[in-house]
């Protein structure tokens, strides 16, 4: 301790040198304070693996990913149950994309039921609300669907469930990934440098939350002219390859800009399932 002279006063300045024994105390100490208001993560019933796609920005085609991946699991190996849910409250693009309305029923025990098309069993919050209808919410009101849609869905026995996460980094993902053990996060990107930009932080809140990164999709990689052929980078050549050697993970896949897919994902009628055999 020392008196040092402050604004005429004088004042008793305690210094403690801290051993590395207490350094490291110290640390568990605050970790076990921080983590008190945590979730404790808890799988959901009847749910094997659970796969989450997600993006940094909006409009890169994460949802068209998430739906033409789950029906790709299916196709892949047809003895394994394959479950959709879409956790965009403000933005749901799984009714429409999957060719599905109406409310979903009641179980006898409460819980909602999936509805079921092309062999998937989805859940959304566009079956909850008119198709027209704007979510006007809150962030505490979207976190009551965010936990409804989690936990009070009757799933039955899958043995993936692929999540269709809203863009960017804020509350929903925080809460999807800190409320259910997940098996690894898809990044979608379109290769140009503003959406790069969204998908590195994206794969960063994952690795923060010591989430599994399982690879990065760069969507609208090309578009080929249908009559002349050309190749035409739009967006870009390769600028999701980049991010992946950059951040020492995987490209999955290389997905074009095509007429087909859009039409296809607009007509309820996705690209993996109808056209299984396309390029």
């Amino acid at each position: 301790g020392a008196c040092v002279p402050l604004g005429g006063s004088r004042v008793l300045v305690c210094r403690r040198q801290l051993s590395g024994a207490d350094n490291e105390t110290l640390k568990q100490r605050r970790m076990q304070i921080m983590s008190r208001g945590l979730p404790k993560q808890k799988p959901i019933e009847g749910v094997k693996q659970v796969i989450v796609v997600a993006s940094g920005k909006g409009g890169v085609g994460k949802s068209t990913t998430a739906v033409n991946l789950a029906l790709a699991l299916a196709a892949n190996d047809s003895s394994k149950a394959v479950g959709l849910l879409d956790v965009d409250v403000y933005g749901p693009s799984i009714p429409k994309m999957m060719n599905l309305k109406g409310s979903p029923e009641l179980s006898q025990s409460n819980l909602m039921r999936p509805l079921l098309n092309y062999g998937i069993a989805c859940m959304s919050m566009g079956f909850l609300v008119e198709e027209t209808a704007p979510v006007v919410w809150r962030g505490l009101m979207v976190m009551s669907a965010i936990e409804k849609l989690l936990r009070q869905v009757d799933w039955g026995q899958l043995n993936y469930l692929v999540v269709d996460m809203p863009p960017g980094t804020g509350d929903v993902q925080l809460s999807v990934t800190q409320n259910i053990p997940i098996s690894g996060a898809v990044i979608v990107s379109t290769p140009q440098d503003i959406a790069l930009m969204d998908a590195r932080k994206g794969a960063e809140m994952f690795r923060k939350v010591h989430v599994p990164i399982l690879g990065l999709v760069q969507n609208m990689s090309v578009f080929q002219c249908p009559k002349c052929k050309q190749r035409t980078h739009i967006f870009g050549a390769d600028g999701a390859r980049r991010l992946a050697r950059t951040l020492d993970l995987d490209v999955l896949g290389d997905i074009p800009l095509h007429l087909n897919i859009r039409e296809t994902s607009d007509t309820g009628q996705p690209i993996v399932f109808s056209q299984p055999e396309s390029d």
